[in-house]
């Protein structure tokens, strides 16, 4: 008796998507990144490539390292590429399609109202043309950053999507805030085999259960009520964790430069920023929470009286809000100092501090602070290395991943970095919340024993301030 064959399943159609340039100008490796997926790029997108190669802005270099990419592609498949060009061998297997690149001219009639000399109408008449060509058998999908051309795609019947690959997360209120709350229900399911001891003027608490495997190195985790905790995991083996308590920086006795903690989340900044151990911390936080002056009262305690780094290197990206002045004078210091309006209000708050020394005193003190502070540029950073440094990169948010990763390798032997900013008010344009250099570092580090994040809720600047930035 003959044995039935079983039915061969239908394997699902791998989709051809159509890469807008913007997509390859904002990530150049995004050639790789459609998994088994196949990928199209029209002429026209080339000659944009080419158009926008010159020069030295970040848009530029995005452009030449495109290029180069498709050409290490096409130099994979010497003899023909209308068949298409396999990415497993350029992308080290982390892509399985195949690229296509636009061999033929393509005459696809457009509605009157997309005049064919304008690159965008260009590209999408192209993904027209595999939408008949393929006659549905297929999916085929523009990816572009440009909201308005995924629009006009989609008024003409084409399916379109933004490019989410660079996106470390889609929402932001799942990012990790370094802090977790727990209560007596914690201690009652975790704490069976607990043990605890003292040690160097801390309290240790070892324990296990199900609530503990979650738990990551350096996370804070708070109780509120009768027996108030302040503690943060110092390690962790499996769902074994040791609870360290803090050091109380809102206490007068422990003020950092005159500063002490006003709320729960500056107490946990601070006990970061004064720790040997942490080499890099990201601070979070609205408008008014405190992040600079926090950074800038460690540092100045940390450089001008424990000796513990040599002196403060203060940089930000110079992205303006509004309208553009134009060249400034001066030296590289003299050129930042407009955008450092935050270093000299927070210098001001540091130097009140300082007691009764009168106005001499004052001014001596502003004088030996502001020596042991260099403002330095981002782009003059490649290839530098900083040893023995307190490095504070402020307006974070504005980096990208990329950026970000060039700013924290300058990091050498002894050096501590802290990352500030704000997700809320990005000014860069193509960076969103979610891709933003900020983002990425915060989701990146988390768990490594040498850093630790904070997000900071509670605004102190002023009553006015905290009011605005609820309700405007």
């Amino acid at each position: 008796m003959a044995t039935r064959r079983p039915a061969k399943s239908k394997a699902p159609a791998t989709k051809l998507f159509v890469l807008d340039t913007n997509v390859l100008m904002h990530d150049p490796t995004s050639l790789y990144r459609f998994e088994e997926h196949d990928i199209f790029v029209p002429m026209m997108t080339l000659e944009e490539l080419d158009s926008n190669k010159k020069g030295m802005s970040e848009v530029a270099r995005n452009a030449r390292q495109a290029s180069r990419s498709l050409d290490e592609i096409v130099g994979t498949c010497p003899d023909g590429i209308e068949s298409g060009i396999s990415l497993v061998g350029p992308s080290s297997e982390l892509a399985s399609g195949r690229l296509f690149l636009q061999t033929e001219a393509i005459d696809i009639k457009l509605p009157a109202a997309l005049p064919t000399a304008k690159g965008d109408n260009q590209i999408l008449a192209v993904v027209m043309y595999l939408y008949e060509k393929f006659d549905r058998k297929r999916p085929v999908i523009l990816v572009s950053k440009d909201i308005n051309m995924r629009i006009k795609a989609r008024a003409l019947g084409l399916a379109a999507q933004d490019y989410f690959n660079d996106k470390v997360l889609e929402d932001t209120d799942l990012l990790y805030t370094g802090t977790k709350e727990i209560d007596a229900a914690f201690w009652e399911t975790n704490g069976k085999d607990i043990e605890s001891w003292k040690q160097d003027s801390h309290t240790y608490y070892k324990l296990k259960g199900p609530d503990t495997a979650d738990l990551l190195i350096n996370e804070f985790v708070y109780q509120e009520g009768e027996q108030p905790l302040q503690a943060w995991v110092k390690e962790k083996a499996g769902r074994a964790v040791t609870l360290e308590t803090l050091v109380d920086y809102s206490h007068q006795k422990n003020n950092v430069w005159g500063i002490t903690a006003r709320n729960r989340e500056q107490n946990f900044a601070l006990n970061l920023l004064m720790n040997p151990e942490i080499d890099f911390v990201t601070l979070l936080g609205q408008a008014g929470t405190g992040k600079t002056l926090l950074t800038l009262a460690a540092s100045l305690t940390q450089v001008l009286e424990t000796k513990r780094y040599s002196e403060i290197i203060m940089t930000r990206v110079t992205v303006p809000v509004g309208e553009d002045i134009g060249f400034l004078p001066g030296t590289e210091e003299e050129k930042m100092a407009p955008w450092m309006g935050a270093l000299e209000d927070n210098l001001d708050v540091l130097n009140g501090t300082t007691g009764e020394g009168g106005e001499w005193g004052r001014a001596a003190t502003r004088d030996l602070i502001r020596s042991r502070i260099k403002i330095k540029s981002l782009n003059f950073m490649r290839g530098r290395t900083f040893i023995n440094k307190f490095l504070i990169i402020d307006e974070a948010q504005n980096l990208t991943p990329k950026q970000m990763k060039t700013l924290i390798t300058r990091a050498g032997p002894g050096t501590k970095v802290v990352c500030l900013g704000n997700i809320a008010q990005i000014d860069t344009p193509y960076l969103t919340e979610g891709s933003s250099g900020l983002t990425y570092v915060v989701d990146r580090f988390k768990g490594w024993p040498h850093s630790g994040h904070i997000t900071l809720q509670r605004g102190e600047r002023s009553r006015l301030a905290d009011h605005a930035a609820e309700v405007l």
